[in-house]
């Protein structure tokens, strides 16, 4: 999506050879005009897909899977990182390694929100090494419910994550993938 790289190009950061900084327009201050093109794009990609739900992980993922939820007209169901004293009953949770804390989290979900059987896009800002988002479709298939796909606003494509989920089955659309980063060469798009 050209109107996403450019402003990758313009406003993100690199640091070092592995870390993207888009917490000025994606993931700490968002640009909503822009989180509602890659809405719109997500829903243009999936919407053949009759999707019942859409289900992102805390807390960076939630501002485009919200706009995404909109388009799609279904509920956003968040995963979160550790129980809160309003997530009573049973849940489901799976383990996912935080490259960016560094910390290893149980993610959880209120069994009440993913029903056997429901068709559930999973929508998240990054994928490296996929860690978050297999924690995401293992809830999904733990509820019995069906992983669509996965939106990625932007794939380190020369990270495995994306290429082992895809050789997995799962149907992943990147909206921005980046073949190499440097800060001494900057970004090259796929």
């Amino acid at each position: 999506m050209r109107m996403l790289e450019e402003r990758i190009r313009k406003d993100g950061k690199i640091r070092g050879n592995d870390v993207l900084k888009v917490d000025s327009f994606l993931n700490h201050q968002v640009d909503p005009v822009l989180i509602d093109e890659l809405a719109k794009e997500f829903y243009r990609l999936f919407k053949d897909e009759n999707v019942d739900k859409i289900l992102t992980i805390e807390a960076s993922g939630i501002a485009v899977a919200v706009m995404a939820a909109k388009y799609f007209a279904r509920p956003l169901v968040f995963a979160k990182k550790s129980r809160t004293v309003n997530i009573s009953g049973d849940v489901y949770s799976s383990k996912a390694f935080s490259f960016t804390h560094k910390t290893e989290n149980t993610v959880l979900v209120s069994k009440e929100y993913i029903n056997k059987g429901e068709r559930i896009l999973l929508i998240d800002d990054f994928l490296a090494n996929g860690c978050a988002l297999r924690a995401l479709r293992d809830i999904v298939i733990q509820a019995g419910a069906v992983p669509v796909g996965a939106g990625i606003v932007i794939e380190k494509a020369f990270q495995t994550g994306g290429e082992e989920l895809r050789k997995e089955g799962l149907r992943i659309e990147s909206l921005a993938r980046i073949r190499s980063m440097s800060e001494e060469n900057g970004i090259e798009f796929c």
